[in-house]
């Protein structure tokens, strides 16, 4: 049987409908039971709850003869926290990232503020297009967003 972690969404609204010089925003909150992850006396917590924003694009065994195209700019951020458990306290952090290629960047980080995880993270399409001569770093730019997106916080016990 395999155990999954259930979502209820506590309130969900948008944001800067009427606030034109401020990105449009989209805000949720939700409880995910069971979300941390038994590890011994540990608790395991991925700070990237939801959304992907790797790509496998490169990932194939045929050469590309095309550069990649994007449908146009884009500029996400995304922002989470995470309460921390009772009787717990985080122990390791995810690296923070800073990717900055001519064509894209993406930063990320994790840190602990007032009893909770906070992760944020952003990506900017700065060119439409990746030319063939920079699709090696295109490929090491997903992988990095991959990899962070698969980073894990371990909190373990306090004492009272």
């Amino acid at each position: 049987m395999e155990l999954r972690s259930t979502l209820d969404i506590t309130s969900a609204r948008v944001g800067n409908l009427d606030v034109h010089d401020q990105p449009f925003q989209y805000l949720y909150f939700f409880a995910a039971h069971d979300y941390a992850k038994n590890a011994g006396t540990m608790l395991l917590v991925r700070p990237r709850v939801l959304g992907n924003w790797s790509s496998d694009i490169l990932e194939k065994k045929e050469p590309r003869h095309y550069p990649v195209e994007f449908d146009g700019p884009l500029k996400n951020f995304d922002s989470y926290e995470i309460k921390l458990p009772d009787g717990f306290a985080v122990d390791e952090l995810p690296l923070r990232v800073d990717a900055e290629y001519s064509f894209a960047s993406y930063h990320s980080k994790s840190e602990v503020k007032e009893g909770a995880l906070v992760y944020t993270r952003s990506l900017e399409i700065k060119e439409l297009s990746v030319p063939l001569n920079k699709l090696d770093e295109f490929k090491k730019f997903y992988r990095i967003i991959a990899n962070d997106e698969r980073g894990t916080a371990v909190l373990k016990p306090v004492a009272n």
